[in-house]
Formats: structure tokens, C-alpha cells, sequence
């Protein structure tokens, strides 16, 4: 006998252009389910990737397990010691408590839909942004952003940007 579901759920279809928007130099994040829409067991975000740039510093998660799904281009990743690349239809495990990063490994767009399990971290990005805006060109004070990733149980190690651009040929707003 199927469940009954526990809550009502306004939306039964996302059209493409849908989703808050934002641009970190690069890395873009379009919001398309929030975790109050899946009662907090996951959240999804876009993230198309410019050509060649380097999407986040080497970073860990304490509490969220990611799953990245490619719709075009070719997405880098570092996992652990592992360098992968992925092309579109390919899905990528990010696994909490396992040092990461990803880029765009391609000459083209790069977009990818990441599933990130339990819901919540997507609020990350917003605060990211409104720190952003805060700050303009400057990018964001070094000691907030260390505040914000401790809030999220984040890890960064924003010191591996130039040596990840180096290493993978990209470009990255902190290199």
C-alpha cells in the first residue's frame, strides 16, 4: 500500500529557468529545490561552471554527502588523491569527510546538478553571496568566510586555489 504523503508539495515540475540566481565569478548557483520541499533529506542546486575555472578550494563537509550529475561539458574533480573527469550523463560521489574540489575541465560551459544529502547546505551559498555583494570585487573577508564555513561544518582550505589553478590550467576570482 503506498505512504500518504506527510506534507503538501506546491510544485510538481521545475521548469528550466527557474531557480534564484547567482554568479561567483565562474561558478554559478541556480536554486531549484530547497530542503523544506523534501522535509530537510536533501536539497538540489545548479551549477553551471565556466570554461576552465576552478569551482571551490580544496573542501571537505562534515555533514553532507554530494552526488554531481553532468548535463554538459566536462567536469574535473579531485577526490582524495583520485583526478577524474566526467562528461555529460556521468555521475560523481563527493562523499562527506572526503577533501574535494571540481571544476570545469572543458573549453565550453559545464553545468552540473548537485544533489547534496540532508538538505540545508544550500543556504550556504545564499549567505556566500550575501557576503559577495557585501564586498564587491574584494570578495569576502577571509575571517567571515572562515565563520561561515564552520557554521556548515565545512572545511576549506582556501591556500590550495593557486596551486590547484596551477596544477589543472584554470582560473579561480581567489588566484
Amino acid at each position: 500500500m503506498p505512504r500518504s504523503p506527510t506534507t503538501t508539495i506546491e510544485r510538481v515540475s521545475i521548469p528550466p529557468a527557474d531557480g534564484d540566481r547567482v554568479d561567483f565569478g565562474g561558478l554559478g548557483v541556480v536554486w531549484k529545490i530547497e530542503s523544506d520541499e523534501s522535509e530537510g533529506r536533501f536539497s538540489v542546486v545548479e551549477h553551471p561552471i565556466a570554461p576552465r575555472a576552478l569551482a571551490a578550494p580544496l573542501h571537505r563537509h562534515r555533514n553532507e554527502d554530494e552526488y554531481s550529475f553532468v548535463l554538459e561539458g566536462t567536469l574535473g574533480a579531485l577526490l582524495g588523491e583520485r583526478v577524474i573527469e566526467a562528461g555529460p550523463g556521468s555521475w560523481v560521489f563527493k562523499p562527506r569527510g572526503e577533501w574535494h574540489t571540481f571544476w570545469n575541465a572543458g573549453d565550453t560551459e559545464c553545468r552540473i546538478i548537485e544533489v547534496i544529502s540532508p538538505g540545508g547546505f544550500e543556504n550556504y551559498f545564499r549567505e556566500l553571496a550575501d557576503m559577495f555583494r557585501a564586498r564587491g570585487a574584494a570578495g569576502p573577508d577571509p575571517a567571515r568566510l572562515g565563520e561561515l564555513a564552520a557554521r556548515y561544518a565545512l572545511e576549506l582550505e582556501v591556500d590550495s586555489v593557486p596551486a590547484l589553478c596551477r596544477r589543472f590550467g584554470l582560473t579561480h576570482p581567489m588566484a
